[in-house]
């Protein structure tokens, strides 16, 4: 069976990897897992964007609650507490592969996720399904615009905001 727990970090980045991985034949579970999201509102934000999406595209889901911002502000030690949960989750609740949608973004750290997510799949034996979902990062943009989701200007951690709110201020 082809049973994969998708970590989602946000519902655009969702669009295109869930349309990519059905076409393909999966069976999907989203999983919604963001401990490095801040601060709160922002995480309530991301997280009713992410349920309604899911509903609209008749997914099932599982999110987990955290507390918001327990990620270390480092993208290893944030990659690694995401993906590990996800994986312990998949391989006791049967899933075949586990994986994300930060695959997706030309902004993550494309090859740290990979390394993580396979490293973490050996250590807890479920495997992980590693695609680089970038080429359809235009088609998320257009989806996501096309079901009015909510778009975030940050990956989620305080660190990120302070960038991209310094980024915001040069241009301006």
């Amino acid at each position: 069976m082809n049973s994969i727990l998708l970590h989602a970090c946000c519902a655009p980045c969702a669009t295109y990897v869930i349309e990519w991985l059905q076409d393909n034949g999966y069976n999907i579970t989203g999983f919604f897992y963001n401990p490095n999201i801040f601060p709160v509102e922002e995480y309530q934000k991301r997280k009713k964007c992410m349920g309604e999406y899911l509903k609209l595209v008749k997914m099932p889901a599982v999110f987990v609650e955290n507390d918001v911002q327990t990620a270390a502000g480092n993208c290893l030690a944030c990659y690694e507490k995401r993906l590990w949960t996800t994986a312990n989750y998949g391989k006791n609740n049967g899933f075949s592969f586990f994986s994300t949608t930060l695959l997706i973004s030309p902004f993550q750290k494309h090859d740290l996720i990979k390394e993580i997510g396979l490293r973490i799949g050996e250590e807890l034996g479920i495997e992980f399904f590693y695609y680089d979902f970038r080429e359809g990062y235009k088609r998320s943009r257009d989806l996501s615009l096309k079901n009015n989701l909510y778009r975030q200007k940050y990956c989620g951690c305080l660190e990120s905001k302070i960038k991209r709110e310094e980024k915001d201020e040069q241009i301006a």
